[in-house]
């Protein structure tokens, strides 16, 4: 698709004027606006509106996450320098999941922006755990072409800054494969294994389910948008079921 149809996304409202609001609730104006509308272009809007590959946010997120898990490590290592490396992965853990990444994008209001096809904005894709946290990947990769480096340091650090004074005191992490994997270790002296073993759905909208064997022994499954979310899911509820039976009488 060439760049006129793709410059019809959303209305003939100015890029500039469209995204205005979100652009103040993100704390950081475009000097290009359309990386912003790439940012926000999901995969299934690209696929419906049959646009070129590089129109959508898939690659901005792809280096988005990158980005953030490097400004993540480098302020808790300034912040908690007698922390230990175990302790700081814990709290990136905290951080870098897809609750607390969705979470930052629901509160700066980025759902409604959000480009989707028919099919996912009648199933409310845009309130999607998965979709919001990819997409505020992607938003950071468009600030950081954008911006460079400091310009998305330095909005990493204002989005977290909560969430890092609250899991602080707390030692508190949702990484909940890496607590299955101690869990594990200690109780059964093996590691978790995870299984995809089942995927629905179109490549743009698929589904994954994951089941946690234990010494070749089945327990929960857990579904979601990428592998990572099923897997943190089936570890979720494996956790959930073993914290169950070890407090059974």
């Amino acid at each position: 698709m060439d760049k006129t149809s793709c410059d019809q996304l959303s209305n003939t409202v100015p890029r500039e004027e469209r995204y205005a609001s979100l652009q103040k609730s993100l704390g950081y104006n475009f000097k290009n606006i359309r990386l912003l509308e790439d940012a926000l272009t999901h995969k299934s809007y690209a696929h419906e509106m049959k646009l070129d590959s590089k129109f959508g946010n898939e690659r901005l997120e792809f280096l988005g996450d990158a980005v953030l898990e490097l400004i993540i490590r480098d302020i808790l290592l300034a912040r908690f320098p007698a922390f230990s490396e175990g302790k700081l992965s814990n709290m990136r853990a905290a951080i870098v999941n897809e609750d607390s990444l969705s979470t930052i994008a629901r509160s700066l209001g980025v759902g409604p922006y959000i480009l989707l096809s028919r099919g996912e904005q009648e199933n409310k894709g845009q309130e999607k755990k998965s979709i919001l946290s990819n997409v505020y990947e992607a938003i950071l990769a468009a600030v950081y072409y954008d911006g460079g480096f400091a310009a998305v340091y330095e909005l990493v650090q204002r989005h977290v800054a909560t969430l890092i004074d609250e899991i602080a005191p707390k030692g508190f992490y949702r990484d909940y494969k890496s607590r299955l994997q101690e869990y594990c270790q200690k109780n059964f002296c093996a590691l978790p294994r995870y299984v995809i073993v089942t995927e629905k759905g179109p490549d743009h909208i698929k589904t994954y389910e994951s089941q946690v064997f234990i010494n070749n022994k089945p327990y929960a499954k857990g579904s979601g948008h990428n592998k990572k979310a099923a897997e943190q899911e089936a570890a979720k509820n494996t956790l959930h079921e073993l914290l169950k039976e070890a407090n059974t009488p």
